[in-house]
């Protein structure tokens, strides 16, 4: 296997890891025992937790500003319903991979983080950015990532797969999936 390929595997396991516990809650061990290598051996490739974290989230915030960028560049107008529709199916695919945006999710929360929280101001300011070049309107861009974001908090706390016995939580995740509820929930 290829020193690029290791580094690949042990980014996927940290993404798993830091998916579970967070940044504060992940370790670097944790992260060598889930790519099956030595700790020191993560260390060697990334040099820090954080620096580990941040490429990890680097990979979840590029994964959705390049996804807005494919729908934007194929043609996108604020004002086409249908072009709006496909920018919302375009996030919700993204949700399928819970692991890469339970990344992005901790990485806003890990905002008190000076160099992490850099970067998750960074990232929204781009994708913010790349929307309202599209002719949204600023009140629109918020709803836009007010949707996306309600609908990443749902997937992360598993609300479509456990809807029994909470009362409004069905209705909430109804009318906010709509009919996309299986990509979260298979």
């Amino acid at each position: 296997m290829s020193g690029e390929q290791r580094r690949d595997d042990v980014l996927a396991a940290a993404t798993r890891c830091f998916a579970r516990t967070g940044f504060a809650g992940t370790s670097t061990d944790a992260v060598a025992k889930e790519a099956g290598v030595s700790q020191p051996y993560v260390v060697r490739i990334f040099g820090t937790k954080q620096a580990l974290f941040l490429e990890a989230f680097e990979r979840a915030g590029r994964a959705v500003l390049e996804t807005f960028t494919a729908v934007v560049e194929d043609g996108f107008d604020p004002v086409v319903e249908e072009d709006r529709a496909r920018l919302g199916a375009a996030y919700t695919d993204l949700l399928a991979d819970r692991e890469l945006m339970l990344v992005m999710l901790h990485g806003f929360a890990a905002g008190d983080n000076e160099e992490i929280g850099a970067r998750a101001r960074e990232r929204m300011g781009e994708i913010a950015a790349l929307l309202r070049g599209t002719g949204m309107t600023g009140e629109e861009v918020r709803d836009f990532i007010a949707q996306g974001m309600l609908l990443t908090i749902l997937m992360a706390m598993r609300a479509p797969e456990h809807l029994g016995g909470v009362p409004g939580l069905e209705d909430l995740v109804a009318c906010t999936f709509g009919d996309a509820i299986g990509i979260v929930c298979d």
